[in-house]
């Protein structure tokens, strides 16, 4: 059976999906933010100079990852572009917000850059399912892949390569290779797990006309 346009129209299923993948990613950040990691693409350099500056993670997210909107907006519509701007802000809040209700007496830097890299991995994919992205390098990582094939999560770990270069400036080597560790385990987890063709196509009823 032929699929449809894989666009939702369904706004509360979209919803949840975007909420989920929100929750997720703001795991993520409070994760490595707690062991002092890092991560790639605009989240990595905002953990990175909220370590440099007295600015939270939140205003810095957001101040990194909306100029990259107006490419969201050209390229992918206006539906693509709300969508990620909620993402946006929804991820800088929920990195504020967490911490507030949840502390660790002890995480050690392995644990924190394994469950940090998997939170952001599933949540990254759940937003990328719903029609949105992250922000940032995540717009241009699925552009590339809808023109040239190339993995998104690919092209990421390349630009994770950059942030890592200015980390290595920063952090201790111990905790660079942590967060090279958890960079790695999100973007495997997209690679394998995810694919552009199914970009918005999280919605009611989508695996079953896949299987007839």
């Amino acid at each position: 059976m032929t699929l449809s346009s894989p666009k939702s129209p369904h706004l509360l299923f979209d919803l949840q999906g975007l909420l989920f993948g929100i929750l997720m990613c703001s795991l993520g950040v409070v994760f490595l933010k707690s062991a002092g990691l890092v991560t790639g693409q605009t989240a990595g350099m905002a953990l990175l100079l909220s370590y440099l500056l007295p600015i939270e993670f939140g205003p810095l997210f957001i101040a990194i990852g909306l100029p990259f909107l107006i490419l969201a907006w050209a390229k992918r519509g206006a539906g693509f572009a709300v969508r990620t701007i909620i993402v946006v802000v929804g991820i800088s809040a929920g990195a504020q917000i967490l911490p507030v209700y949840m502390s660790f007496n002890t995480l050690s830097p392995a644990l924190a850059a394994v469950l940090g890299g998997a939170c952001s991995g599933v949540g990254l994919i759940a937003i990328f399912r719903h029609n949105a992205s992250a922000g940032g390098m995540t717009i241009l990582g699925i552009l590339i892949e809808q023109r040239s094939g190339f993995k998104a999560g690919w092209f990421q770990l390349l630009i994770d390569a950059g942030v890592f270069a200015a980390a290595a400036l920063v952090l201790s080597p111990g905790q660079l290779l942590y967060s090279f560790i958890g960079a790695l385990i999100t973007n495997l987890i997209i690679v394998w797990n995810f694919d552009v063709a199914q970009s918005g196509t999280g919605r009611p009823g989508y695996g079953r006309s896949a299987a007839n």
